[in-house]
């Protein structure tokens, strides 16, 4: 079945840097655009950045410049290098299927936790 497992998450102050990975398995990786997607109590779980399986990339407004999301098809995982953080960006991190290109899979991990506080 479909897994995905979320991890690198923790509590940074602003300013600070975070990479999360997400590993992959259960689908031929490389054929999906994937994306990374973030979730506050009480709101919708918003995309904030995707990559195709060629390695085109998309972001959020309110990210771009600061994070970068990177994948290796060999190892099924795709990264999201988060720098000059602010408080704002805390939130449960997931990654899935970019839903730019198609419905995420039913399937979700349980997230990363990433909290930016000073």
């Amino acid at each position: 079945q479909v897994q995905f497992v979320e991890s690198g998450g923790g509590l940074v102050q602003p300013g600070g840097s975070l990479r999360l990975s997400c590993a992959a398995s259960g689908i031929i990786f490389s054929a999906y655009a994937m994306g990374w997607y973030r979730q506050v109590p009480g709101k919708q779980r918003e995309l904030v950045a995707g990559i195709t399986g060629g390695g085109v990339t998309t972001y959020r407004d309110s990210v771009k410049g600061r994070f970068t999301i990177s994948r290796d098809n060999a190892k099924n995982t795709v990264y999201l290098q988060m720098n000059s953080l602010k408080p704002e960006d805390t939130a449960i991190y997931y990654c899935n299927r970019d839903r730019t290109y198609g419905n995420p899979f039913a399937s979700w991990g349980q997230g990363t936790q990433v909290t930016v506080s000073s």
